[in-house]
């Protein structure tokens, strides 16, 4: 197997907030890739760094009175922290406020010049002028021009669902001062990226760059068309880098915010002493981007863009997951759901959460759902019932001595798992986590059934079976070592620990193709404790905001901050429970069974969506039935879900509902959803498990 140079780079998480299970999807995800990698023996770092510009920690640091570099250093110490906690282990984690980065940019920006792709036009906006600085739309309230509901954001209203720029609501204002916002007009630079059209067209859809769904999705809602401008400035006053020849004017966060990526790359080099071009300008390295869903646009256009133009290495591939939900609901801070990981690490192991990611992690762009339940019953029966269980049972029994000189016949066990780990290493390059998780404890299952039928306890009772009681044991041990080789990207420990037991340090994936010989047993520490659901519930109670906190509210730019797509911290009122809907909508007169079943439900998977700009509420969505069966269907679901977060996630479908014919095309079916209306719709959809196409009983 040929050594391989990879770079690997998760999202940057924004400085404006702290990090919470939802981000950890992402970084735990990526650090058990480049485990893998680093224990396959090729050449592998992890790069990453603080998203640190923008308008909200411009608006923070005049809140608290502070510098936005005190701002920006407090939370990439938390976030530091936090990351360590979870054993997520970067290479090198910097920031994109650094000299490095400015330089990076500056260079890319010559670039872009240089082709003749910027270009420079009046933007109309909002202005404070008061605070003296133009306003994003979250930074506005006023009436709604639709439907007269006052105290709405200047994006859409939270009533009647209606989307609308800041400048037309009715009596608005800043809700930075309160002032009445003034209309001014400023210069922006913009990127003309259409003219890399047919680059963008080639690179999205031939090879492996992107998931096919990534490729389809972006194939059927903006290669299809001209490719809009790129806003890539803000007039002062802006937390940024000053544009070079563009003097008072500032790069937009989404700008410096990838290129971050090479702006830490960079720091490394430095500090390292490593060639910087092999890293980044070299075609031999792989270059792998982690990101989530709801940034697929800026990583899959806009990124690989500006790569081309200035001439640095395109990604090999770049993986995108879903979103994160708690017992099938969005986080919550009011239900507890909302947990940071600081919150976390007070009650419970990491390595239960980096165990249960990898049984829901999968190459594909789907939802996962962490089951509070679930994960209890998934860490007592998996970690501790069969893999930690298999050493504590052999263990002691040989403590202080040594494994048997030479291996003993264990029926072809170790033998067997040494042949599936090509197959198990397979699965963990495709980042099919969940399917490597189930073979690994295929074999705990084999491995364990071993020791019930030995039985060393009873053996160990007989002083005339120490040889045998050895062999047994010895068999045990290095079945679970075995195991805890193939886990150390997910466990990595487990597999310290399994180290220091057996005086033999896991370093290579090859070492799971021969068994330990001779070798001392240290004295059995303890290794994993059993979980219980009260300490989940002290977590929960100890996650949920007081009254104050949880209701309604929202910030300003979210930049690259996964929490803005991953955790809905306006969490729902979750009065539901009361009845109170029963009687806003009391139950529809009986139905009969015949009735019933000519209703029919199927599992889709939306495959395409995009708003119907001549619509207020609608966004139209192409499912899958599975095959070559599609519906095209339009929701109006417009400013509850972003056509971006619904791409790849299975919904619930009325499928034989008659074609209705719509000015905007023939709507062929109906999404299943809850809820009043207005803001508050929630779609339904399965569980894991479920396929398009099924139907629903």
């Amino acid at each position: 197997m040929s050594r391989r140079r990879i770079l690997v780079t998760s999202a940057l998480p924004y400085a404006n907030g702290h990090i919470h299970i939802g981000h950890l999807v992402e970084y735990i995800q990526t650090d058990i890739w480049v485990r893998f990698q680093k224990l396959r023996g090729h050449r592998t770092i992890y790069i990453c760094a603080d998203d640190t510009h923008g308008t909200a920690i411009m608006i923070r640091a005049r809140q608290e009175g502070r510098s936005e570099e005190e701002v920006i250093a407090d939370m990439q110490r938390a976030h530091v922290r936090d990351f360590s906690g979870f054993d997520i282990a970067f290479d090198h984690y910097g920031s994109t406020h650094s000299e490095a980065n400015r330089r990076v940019c500056e260079q890319i920006w010559k670039a872009l010049n240089g082709a003749g792709l910027v270009f420079e036009k009046d933007v109309t906006q909002l202005y404070d002028p008061v605070e003296g600085v133009f306003l994003a739309d979250r930074f506005v309230k006023g009436t709604c021009p639709r439907c007269g509901a006052t105290d709405q954001y200047g994006d859409s209203c939270e009533k009647c669902g209606e989307t609308y720029t800041a400048a037309d609501l009715i009596d608005p204002v800043s809700t930075l001062s309160g002032a009445r916002p003034e209309v001014r007009t400023a210069p922006h630079k913009f990127v003309d990226i259409e003219k890399l059209h047919d680059f963008l067209e080639e690179w999205t859809q031939s090879g492996d760059h992107l998931q096919p769904e990534i490729a389809n999705y972006l194939k059927g809602h903006f290669l299809k068309e001209p490719l809009r401008p790129w806003d890539v400035s803000r007039p002062a006053p802006y937390f940024g880098f000053e544009i070079p020849d563009f003097p008072g004017h500032y790069w937009y966060v989404w700008f410096d915010a990838p290129i971050g990526y090479i702006g830490s790359t960079l720091e490394w080099c430095e500090k390292t002493g490593e060639d910087f071009d092999r890293w980044w300008r070299d075609p031999q390295t792989e270059i792998h981007h982690f990101i989530g869903k709801d940034i697929t646009y800026f990583h899959t256009l806009f990124w690989p863009a500006m790569l081309k133009v200035s001439g640095f290495t395109l990604p090999r591939k770049i993986h995108i997951h879903g979103f994160l939900t708690v017992d099938h609901q969005k986080m919550s801070k009011r239900r507890g759901t909302f947990i940071l990981a600081s919150t976390y690490l007070k009650h419970l192991d990491p390595a239960y959460l980096r165990y249960y990611y990898a049984t829901k992690l999968t190459p594909r762009v789907d939802d996962l759902d962490l089951g509070l339940k679930e994960f209890v019953q998934r860490v007592n029966s998996d970690l501790v019932g069969k893999v930690v269980n298999l050493a504590s049972r052999a263990a002691r029994f040989v403590q202080g001595e040594r494994l048997s000189a030479q291996y003993p016949d264990d029926g072809g066990l170790f033998a067997h798992a040494a042949g599936l780990a090509e197959e198990i290493a397979e699965l963990y390059e495709r980042c099919d986590y969940s399917a490597a998780m189930r073979e690994i404890m295929l074999l705990a299952d084999n491995a364990n059934r071993f020791v019930e039928e030995r039985q060393p306890w009873v053996i160990a009772k007989d002083s005339q079976r120490s040889d045998e009681l050895r062999d047994v044991c010895s068999v045990a041990l290095n079945l679970f070592r075995q195991l805890a080789i193939f886990l150390a990207p997910v466990l990595p420990r487990l597999a310290q620990q399994t180290a220091e037991l057996l005086h033999a340090p896991i370093e290579r994936w090859e070492q799971a193709q021969t068994p330990l010989t001779g070798t001392p047993v240290g004295r059995f520490e303890h290794m994993m404790k059993r979980v219980q659901l009260s300490q989940v519930q002290a977590m929960i109670e100890d996650s949920k905001a007081p009254e104050s906190e949880a209701t309604t509210g929202r910030g300003g730019e979210t930049n690259a901050d996964p929490s803005a797509a991953t955790a809905d911290e306006a969490a729902t009122d979750g009065s539901q429970d009361s009845g109170e809907w029963l009687e806003k909508e009391p139950l529809a007169e009986t139905c009969t069974f015949e009735d019933f079943m000519k209703v029919d439900l199927r599992v889709a998977r939306v495959v395409a969506a995009e708003d119907v700009t001549e619509s207020n509420k609608l966004l139209r969505l192409t499912l899958s039935l599975g095959g070559d069966r599609r519906l095209n269907v339009f929701a109006g679901i417009k400013g509850v879900y972003d056509p971006e977060q619904l791409v790849g996630r299975l919904v619930i479908c009325c499928a034989n509902l008659a074609p209705r014919k719509m000015r905007f095309g023939v709507s062929e079916g109906m999404v299943l959803a809850a809820g009043p209306g207005g803001k508050d719709i929630y779609l339904l959809y399965p569980d894991d498990g479920a396929q398009p196409g099924q139907r629903v009983h």
